[in-house]
């Protein structure tokens, strides 16, 4: 396959950055768009030029690392999967690939494709844990009934990697689907009830401190959601935040 990249290039944070175009031949059909990306960037040093920095690390569609913004769409045009599970095939042979960072207040630019998403940590950080001493006090996991239909869901939301496609998508970059999905895995287990009015109050608290702007109710964010977390997250979280707030 014969491609050409239009790729964004930018040094860091304060620098303007722009589009940079790159022809690019030998593409295999079957390579991921990240082996791509290494083909480019081998090229790229080869002639004693700065490779494209990009974030990727397990490369199995499990971390989250390798988002980037590909002919507009959060992973490219595949469903279902991130941007390392996604192959060439998708593409055509003489197609133009545009290649850019998720854009968001919250994840300012590094340098070229790799954006800084400490923001979600620090979401996490506010309150995404449960008090349970499990340091030399291992409970067994039976101990604590749960229903079957509420582990399942839990298990659903505990799917989200924290990859930002949802804030990239959402065009008023909200990070409502991740905060949601961190608060539903836990406010649907007994193990997460003793701190959950302070997690749901905390963690909205901070989303709103790190910038993420406000749901737009398009439902894209779950349409481009590699992990198909659900809407249905959004609506539990506003309940426990309107229940949390009237405690208060």
């Amino acid at each position: 396959m014969k491609l050409t990249l239009k790729i964004w290039r930018q040094k860091n944070a304060q620098d303007k950055g722009g589009i940079v175009e790159y022809p690019i031949d030998g593409i295999e059909p079957d390579m991921s768009f990240l082996e791509m990306l290494d083909v480019l960037n081998e090229q790229l040093i080869n002639k004693g030029e700065e490779p494209v920095a990009f974030d990727h690390d397990c490369r199995e569609g499990i971390c989250g690392m390798c988002s980037l913004f590909i002919n507009g769409e959060a992973h490219g045009p595949d469903r279902g999967v991130t941007t390392c599970q996604l192959h060439m095939r998708m593409f055509k042979d003489g197609d133009t690939i545009f290649i850019e960072p998720f854009r968001a207040k919250a994840f300012p630019v590094i340098k070229d494709l790799v954006v800084d998403r400490s923001s979600f940590d620090r979401i996490q950080h506010a309150g995404g844990f449960i008090s349970v001493n499990t340091s030399g006090n291992t409970i067994d996991a039976n101990t604590i009934p749960v229903n079957k239909d509420d582990a399942d869901k839990s298990f659903d939301a505990a799917a989200c990697i924290g990859c930002g496609a949802c804030v990239a998508t959402c065009k008023n970059s909200s990070a409502m689907l991740f905060v949601s999905a961190k608060v539903s895995q836990y406010a649907l287990l007994p193990q997460g009830k003793v701190e959950a009015t302070d997690r749901v109050l905390n963690m909205v608290h901070q989303m709103d401190l790190e910038g993420f702007g406000n749901c737009t109710n398009t439902g894209a964010c779950e349409v481009e959601c590699p992990k198909g977390i659900s809407l249905e997250n959004i609506a539990r979280m506003n309940r426990e935040y309107l229940a949390a707030s009237l405690k208060g």
